[in-house]
């Protein structure tokens, strides 16, 4: 099976009231903790690239990876770029063989995102490939998007229908409350569901995704904080907030900070337990099972696509 774009998984997830999980992949030992989860509960996919991971491993590495995941596993998987910044960088990875990407001109003005974005378009639907656009601005922390508080902004309904119409995008990031990185929230967690219910119903059937979507589990944060890390008053988005969501128009939810703590929170465990180790295969191998069991843990009680592939 080839990679596939998100068209099809959209539709589906949809209809029975789930949502994807988009997992942003930075090595192999990532790549296979979360395909290991899929293909044990059976679930469609989406592998993410950010602007930190191409800068990291090189988009031509993490393709293949991806690669190897879909042949290994037989499963529907997504290669999708992550905030993606300009149409120069869409191009280059639709032309590496990428099966998604995402076009953020939320830091524009409307109209120019309106321009960049059906540019992206035009040049992806050619090539059989998906594209994600974005309205409104999430705060927080992500590689190379970082958006302070005072700048982040929620995304207006009144604006939805005419930037789908012009543009022709596939799937549309919204902010609702949720942000980029460990911090999310100040005080008590809130998500504007009101948004997201007038956003579905001024765009019916149209997939609405989620970013910073991470809930931070809280047993990751300890174990780094017991084993030597310093990660103070970190908190997520409740997952109870995830699935109701997931239950509505959002097909897509993505998920990096969780992936990044579980896999340290287990290399800290093992590191500090056994201190002789020097093998990166004898820390590597417990930080994978850990991401495999967190995305079994997203895909089954969160996101609600077990057994949808």
């Amino acid at each position: 099976m080839p990679l596939v774009n998100t068209r099809e998984m959209f539709a589906k997830a949809y209809d029975g009231g789930y949502a994807i999980g988009a997992f942003n992949v930075n090595n192999m030992e990532i790549v296979q903790g979360i395909v290991a989860a899929a293909k044990e509960y059976n679930a469609p996919m989406i592998l993410q690239v950010s602007a930190g991971a191409r800068k990291y491993a090189s988009p031509v590495y993490l393709r293949h990876l991806v690669e190897a995941a879909v042949e290994e596993s037989g499963l529907p998987i997504a290669l999708h770029l992550d905030h993606g910044a300009d149409f120069d960088i869409c191009k280059s990875c639709i032309d590496g063989g990428f099966s998604s990407v995402m076009i953020d001109g939320s830091h524009h003005a409307f109209e120019q995102n309106i321009e960049v974005t059906r540019k992206v378009v035009d040049y992806a639907h050619e090539r059989g490939v998906t594209v994600e656009g974005e309205l409104g601005r999430l705060a927080g922390v992500e590689d190379d998007v970082q958006v302070s508080d005072d700048k982040a902004q929620y995304t207006d309904p009144a604006q939805v229908q005419e930037f789908v119409q012009k543009t022709g995008v596939d799937s549309l990031a919204i902010a609702i409350g949720t942000s980029h990185g460990a911090f999310k929230f100040k005080g008590e967690p809130k998500l504007r569901f009101d948004i997201l219910e007038e956003i579905e119903g001024l765009l019916p059937g149209f997939p609405i995704v989620l970013h910073g979507a991470s809930s931070v589990v809280p047993a990751y944060v300890d174990t780094i904080n017991a084993n030597g890390g310093t990660i103070a008053g970190a908190q997520g988005v409740p997952e109870t907030l995830l699935r109701k969501a997931a239950s509505m128009a959002v097909c897509k939810i993505n998920i990096d900070s969780d992936l990044r703590l579980a896999f340290t929170a287990a290399i800290r465990a093992h590191m500090a337990a056994n201190p002789a180790d020097f093998d990166p295969r004898q820390y590597l191998s417990p930080a994978r099972a850990l991401v495999q069991e967190l995305v079994a843990h997203k895909l089954t009680q969160v996101l609600g696509c077990n057994g949808k592939a």
